[in-house]
């Protein structure tokens, strides 16, 4: 797959549904111990599960490390998520 420019590789590796390190993340939306969502490159991630601790995270470099128990990952767009971090003078006057 070929990066689009501004683009981090986004790269998810998980060890025993335990140890989650993920790459390529732009910003933490929501986490407690049984949900994190976090904003990507590829879209919204939502990992559910139990006991989940987010254990690093550099979001200069877009770097997240979860302990825990997962139990799902979900992809979503992001586009909605976006639209709402604009001002409403950009999104009345398009």
């Amino acid at each position: 797959m070929e990066e689009k420019a501004g683009m981090r590789p986004h790269r998810l590796m998980m060890l025993n549904r335990g140890t989650l390190s993920i790459t390529g993340i732009r910003n933490v939306v929501s986490f407690d111990e049984i949900q994190i969502i976090l904003d990507t490159d590829m879209g919204l991630l939502t990992m559910k599960g139990k006991d989940l601790h987010v254990s690093r995270l550099t979001l200069e470099k877009g770097e997240i490390d979860v302990d825990g128990t997962v139990d799902s990952l979900v992809y979503s767009s992001n586009e909605s998520y976006r639209k709402s971090g604009e001002s409403l003078f950009n999104r009345l006057f398009r």
